[in-house]
């Protein structure tokens, strides 16, 4: 009986060998037999070889993570940072080497000296090594020859909190002890290969007997078994392929790539080009053979990722293998993330870009700016008129006004920018003015939408306008009108879409309603500031004045300026400026203007009316600092002028403000030598005045610091341009001066109050002025009246005579009966009939009623009946008692009982 598994008996190696000799398969086992050697020889040399690389990548890891983990350390930057770290930081690395296995641990600082070692007497000494990459932020690895011996070593640096290099460190091992630990791996690596040649030898004996038993067994039917077990393979994968010859003629295209490309099932064997269902693109590309990497191309409505690479492998036939990947559901995935990331950043611009300013239509263009062309096509904002003054709207009311349009093109019939609407109750912006967004998808269907104007949204549908989102502005529960947007270039809105546009609009209306409120108060502070200022010139023939008053575009402040009649025709002109901006500055200023109109009305001197406003604004800062501890101090300037229209001259006197500027006929100009003053407030200096002669014809300047004030230039600059603006021009008129001046001087959006007074100068005609001098005896009245009566028949104002000679009687009586030398009489001729009698007695007469046994006190109640008005000026020589008789036109109105009374003989 046979034995089954004598085949299977080992052989013996003589006879092995012997069948080498005598066959194939002996040559090939000795082959394999010397191959499996030389393999195993070279994986052990390949084994030392990385194990000496192990070793020492594993010393550099260890250098670096221990150099790393001090560096990082808490407490090492405070040690840093002590007088000598060196005493703290020793115990600490030298208990760190031990622990870390290290042999190693140095610190040192920027310049390499060390500040600590394994041997003390190496510390304070320069660093053995390259310190250069580490000061620069990175981690240095290195191989040196240091106090040690040759040591492998990592330098790392230590940041400060800035992120600052302030000390390096640097832990290593000696080569020595890293070469040690290689030899001690040797001899394992050394038995392990030679197991590994035993074990795959016996392997190797085996495979080849296997694959003999194999190959003589196999049969055709199982080698067309095993091919179509790879085919099955092949074609299961959800990946497309397509191999294409060099010739273009496809070769293969697996399941996968049929139905992706939609393939006939005779595809393979035909030309590229031949096959009709194919995107032009993708032919071209499967028959250009280049390479292609991750491109997008469209096939049978699919987005398909396509990768192609010629086959260029020794002994494959030369063509392309193409991959088919179906990418379709990853591109809508990506498309949304994409508009989803492109509204974020239309939200993220609206907040940087709508209100930078706090004026309401300036907000409501730049969320039109916003919103074109990125959400809409075209953007209409519609406000309540109410919030263009500051107010808030009615909620009920549809009349709004068009205050922004921003679109791609400016040919739209959309209604134009300044119209008031107002919308129907049927329109989407009606129903969104009640606090509802509203979107029309199809404004052609929208029938109340038809009803606002059935013309005009016919032109918008045929200019191609399809889709609006009607928004309501909205803030604080108030209503403040509607943000519309349009589309004509792409899809209707949705649903998504108006959220977004309900988000844009909801970050517009706080931006829309701050600007609102400020304008509301802005409103209310200039419109006080305005009440406190002039309104009209008065009326007066010695300056023809001409003015400008800008309030700050940030708030009102304290500038101001006046113009006040004065007796004897004079002229005062005023200008002052309180430091600091809003209402109590504004209401200073008020309180200043109404001072210097009082103490102006005392016909003060401007010496002394500035010393009076200087105690009042000592008074204000002790009154405000008694009631509220944290008041600021008031700080105010002014300067004050007489102009005599008469004599010509000018009186001056200024109090910390900038000096007046004269421009002369002949159109030169400068800057009168005045002295300066301290500003009102500080108290304690006198003021002084300064008196010139002014051509008839020139023009005084006063302003405030704000003119010629900015932070570009500095104050001797603004002078200079003040001068060059003014000069140049002769005979121009105050009202072209001030209008000059403004344009050359202001920026657009001027940041403090600007206050510009012109006055161009008039001289009163010699004839109209009578001097006399009177001696002081009774006798000189009835004189003086003839004289009177003579000069005003030469005026033609006989019918004044009989009341002008009362007034001058009791005038002339009282200075020769109480006052002293010398006595003057002035009649002068002006919108009035003024009579001045001056004498050097400094005692004031007063006005009192008459007891019936009185002899005298009627006189002045005389004068006061006769006259419109008069009143006493004091001088340097005495004083001037004055009186005003209206012209012939007025006189009607005069009583005449006044003319009746008993009049005492002079």
């Amino acid at each position: 009986m046979s034995d089954p598994f004598a085949r299977f008996k080992r052989p013996s190696w003589r006879s092995l060998v012997r069948r080498s000799r005598r066959s194939v398969a002996g040559q090939v086992f000795v082959l394999q037999l010397a191959l499996v050697a030389l393999l195993v020889v070279c994986a052990v040399i390949a084994l030392v070889m990385q194990s000496d690389r192990d070793t020492s990548m594993e010393a550099k890891r260890r250098s670096i993570a221990v150099a790393q983990t001090f560096a990082h350390s808490p407490g090492v930057l405070q040690a840093l940072r002590t007088p000598d770290p060196t005493k703290v930081l020793q115990p600490l690395t030298e208990a760190g080497r031990r622990s870390a296995g290290v042999d190693f641990i140095v610190v040192m600082d920027t310049k390499g000296i060390r500040y600590t070692h394994p041997m003390p007497s190496k510390i304070g000494k320069r660093f053995v090594g390259t310190i250069g990459p580490s000061l620069d932020g990175k981690v240095y690895t290195e191989s040196v020859h240091g106090p040690l011996g040759h040591e492998v070593q990592a330098t790392v640096p230590i940041d400060d909190t800035h992120g600052h290099v302030v000390a390096l460190v640097s832990a290593g091992l000696k080569v020595k002890n890293v070469t040690s630990e290689m030899d001690r791996q040797l001899p394992l690596i050394l038995a392990a290969g030679a197991v590994a040649l035993v074990v795959a030898s016996g392997v190797t004996i085996l495979v080849g007997r296997w694959l003999r038993r194999q190959t003589r067994s196999l049969a055709p039917d199982e080698m067309t078994r095993m091919y179509e077990h790879h085919d099955t393979v092949l074609h299961s994968v959800r990946e497309g392929v397509l191999i294409v010859g060099e010739d273009g003629r496809l070769l293969l295209a697996n399941d996968e790539a049929r139905r992706l490309l939609e393939l006939p099932p005779e595809a393979e064997g035909r030309q590229v080009r031949e096959l009709s269902g194919l995107d032009a693109d993708m032919v071209e590309l499967l028959d250009s053979g280049r390479t292609a990497t991750d491109e997008v191309h469209f096939a049978g409505g699919r987005l398909l990722a396509v990768n192609q690479r010629p086959t260029e492998r020794p002994g494959c036939p030369q063509g392309t293998v193409m991959t088919l990947r179906d990418s379709t559901e990853l591109q809508a995935v990506s498309g949304r993330a994409e508009v989803t990331r492109e509204r974020l950043e239309l939200l993220y611009d609206a907040g940087l870009g709508i209100g930078t300013t706090l004026d309401v239509v300036r907000t409501a263009d730049e969320l039109a700016r916003v919103a074109v062309p990125r959400f809409a096509d075209f953007v209409t904002v519609d406000l309540a008129d109410a919030v263009l003054h500051g107010e808030e709207p009615a909620p009920t009311s549809t009349d709004l006004r068009r205050v922004a349009v921003g679109g791609i093109r400016d040919d739209h019939p959309l209604y134009e920018k300044g119209r008031l609407i107002d919308f129907v109750p049927s329109t989407p912006q009606a129903r969104g003015y009640g606090g509802r967004s509203e979107l029309v998808a199809d404004l052609s269907t929208a029938d109340g939408w038809f009803a606002q104007d059935p013309q005009r949204t016919r032109q918008i549908l045929d200019f191609g306008i399809h889709s609006l989102i009607a928004a309501p502005i909205r803030a604080r529960g108030v209503v403040l009108g509607i943000a519309n947007f349009w589309r004509s270039k792409r899809e209707p809105f949705d649903a998504e879409e108006l959220s977004l546009a309900e988000e844009l609009v909801a970050r517009a209306a706080v931006s829309i309603d701050n600007a609102r409120r400020y304008t509301r108060e802005h409103a209310l502070a200039v419109t006080l500031q305005r009440s406190l200022l002039p309104r009209a010139m008065p009326e007066q023939s010695a300056l023809d004045v001409a003015y400008r008053y800008l309030p700050a575009q940030s708030g009102v402040s304290g500038d101001w300026f006046d113009v006040i009649p004065l007796p004897g025709s004079r002229v005062a002109l005023a200008v002052g400026d309180v430091v600091g901006h809003g209402l109590h500055a504004a209401a200073t200023m008020g309180r200043l203007r109404t001072a210097v109109h009082n103490f102006a009305t005392l016909d003060l001197p401007p010496d002394e009316l500035l010393g009076h406003l200087d105690d009042l604004v000592g008074r204000i800062d002790q009154d405000e600092a008694g009631a509220e501890p944290a008041a600021e101090i008031v700080g105010a300037t002014c300067l004050y002028a007489i102009y005599d229209p008469v004599t010509r001259r000018c009186v001056m006197a200024r109090a910390g403000h900038l000096a007046p500027a004269l421009v002369r006929p002949d159109g030169t100009a400068d800057f009168l030598d005045l002295p300066a003053g301290p500003p009102l407030g500080l108290g304690g200096m006198p003021f002084q005045t300064a008196e010139a002669e002014i051509p008839e014809g020139s023009r005084l300047v006063l302003y405030t610091d704000g003119l010629v004030e900015d932070r570009r230039r500095d104050l001797d600059e603004g002078m200079e341009l003040l001068r060059r603006a003014l000069a140049g021009h002769p005979g121009r008129s105050p009202e072209d001066s001030c209008r000059a001046v403004l344009e050359e001087l202001l920026p657009e959006r001027p940041k403090d109050d600007v206050a510009l007074l012109v006055a161009e100068t008039r001289a009163l005609p010699a004839d109209r002025v009578a001097d006399w001098d009177v001696p002081r005896e009774p006798a000189a009245v009835s004189g003086m009246r003839l004289a009177v009566s003579e000069r005003l028949e030469q005026w033609g104002l006989a019918e004044l005579g009989f009341g002008m000679e009362l007034v001058l009687s009791e005038l002339i009586t009282n200075a020769i009966r109480y006052g002293s030398d010398p006595v003057h009489v002035r009649l002068i001729y002006d919108r009035t009939l003024i009579c001045e009698v001056a004498d050097g007695s400094s005692t004031s007469p007063h006005l009192r009623y008459a007891a019936t046994t009185d002899e005298g006190g009627r006189g002045l109640f005389l004068v006061s009946q006769l006259a419109e008005r008069w009143g006493t000026r004091y001088t340097p020589q005495g004083k001037v008692i004055w009186a005003e008789l209206a012209l012939p036109d007025l006189t009607e109105a005069l009583s005449l009982d006044a003319l009746s009374l008993d009049v005492p003989d002079m």
